[in-house]
């Protein structure tokens, strides 16, 4: 039997990441070194108070179903956590929680979003974007962004993007791929636009706490975002969960509802114990330290890199001001950013992704993520060096 699959199975992509990720275990597995530098994951451990709290809650009986939004307490501590971080005050009503944060767009996009609506959003961006929108039959629209502008959005490009098929507007501050960030301005503009064209806002702020220097801004805080914003977070970053699986929606009471609705028919539930390890994250002050810790290993090791490719010849690379990626344009080098992305893995024992693995704008660039050891991020800076050289 030849299995026919859906069309819209045709519209749905993929994420480079986890590609790459596999040919270099396959690497690993024939005996190569490999420095990591492809995926968006924090080398650090969990930290020790959060494990705690999630093998207490599976030794407790948190190991069934609970409601599909999330058990109550755990939504207080995420309404509790914005609170605090966004300066605004948020019920327990408007939290969802979800098996990882990709749900959040997932399911708003299948309650808001009609086959044939305009959805801007940004270009380079996070994969799942534009894939998702594709997938529901929506039209992707991008908006440009510009190294020169420190990967910011063009607000006059962004407001010539306006239709009248124009529903959503998706934002990523801090940013993936390129660590930029929305400045206050480009926040009360995107929420000036937002009302003024009747739009929802997406806004992806799973980055919020990993940044250097500066508040975080979100658009929920801004008069008037409420009723037509979701906040998409969850602990993945912040607190090294990746493997923990779970997100979280911050949205609209009758959207919150519609959320749970689709939580009901896919994932039943995020699991218990997780949960519950997500009250001592987003509560305990040891959570707190440890997320400081963290930001300040991250940024030296931001400096080391971005110093370090600026080295390099052919290579040029701005200083991000969030998340843990950089950016850097490898135009001078001769080479194209998939074939030296292709090269470095295979040749030098480097995975990073090509810029086009996050939209066409990303032609000329790599995305390298300092999430390893400063040994290791050295390693790899000095085989990306020697390869670009010997290869002039």
């Amino acid at each position: 039997m030849t299995i026919k699959f859906a069309e819209r199975m045709s519209r749905l992509g993929t994420e480079s990441a986890f590609e790459v990720l596999a040919k270099a275990r396959r690497l690993e597995a024939e005996g190569k070194h490999i420095v990591h530098l492809e995926i968006g994951e924090p080398d650090f451990a969990t930290p020790d108070n959060i494990v705690e709290a999630g093998i207490s809650a599976m030794q407790n009986g948190y190991t069934h179903y609970t409601p599909a939004a999330g058990i109550l307490e755990a939504r207080q501590a995420v309404a509790g956590f914005v609170t605090r971080m966004l300066n605004i005050e948020v019920d327990a009503g408007e939290v969802v929680l979800v098996p990882g944060s990709k749900n959040v767009l997932l399911f708003t996009l299948l309650s808001c979003i009609e086959p044939g609506d305009e959805v801007i959003l940004p270009d380079p961006g996070y994969p799942a974007y534009a894939s998702q929108v594709n997938f529901i039959g929506a039209v992707p629209k991008v908006v440009t962004l510009r190294e020169e502008t420190g990967f910011r959005m063009d607000l006059d490009e962004l407001a010539s993007l306006i239709t009248p098929k124009t529903r959503m507007l998706i934002i990523n501050t801090p940013q993936n791929p390129t660590g930029g960030v929305l400045t206050e301005e480009d926040v009360r503009f995107v929420c000036d636009l937002a009302n003024e064209h009747d739009l929802m806002i997406v806004s992806d702020e799973i980055y919020s706490q990993l940044v250097y220097g500066f508040h975080h801004i979100s658009p929920l805080s801004h008069a008037g975002m409420r009723e037509r914003t979701v906040l998409m977070d969850g602990l993945s970053k912040s607190y090294a969960m990746t493997g923990w699986r779970l997100g979280y929606a911050v949205a609209p009471k009758p959207l919150a509802a519609k959320l749970e609705q689709l939580m009901i028919n896919s994932s039943s539930c995020a699991a218990a114990f997780t949960q519950m390890a997500a009250i001592e994250a987003l509560s305990a002050p040891e959570s707190e330290h440890a997320v400081n810790r963290m930001v300040k290993v991250f940024q030296h090791r931001r400096d080391l890199v971005v110093d370090g490719l600026n080295e390099i010849e052919g290579v040029r690379c701005a200083r991000p001001q969030g998340a843990f990626y950089a950016f850097p344009n490898i135009e001078g080098t001769g080479f194209g950013e998939r074939e030296l992305a292709d090269r470095l893995l295979s040749e030098a024992g480097v995975a990073v992704l090509p810029g086009t693995a996050f939209g066409a704008a990303g032609k000329g660039y790599i995305r390298i993520a300092y999430t390893q050891s400063e040994d290791e991020l050295k390693r790899g800076l000095d085989r990306i060096k020697d390869f670009v050289t010997a290869n002039k």
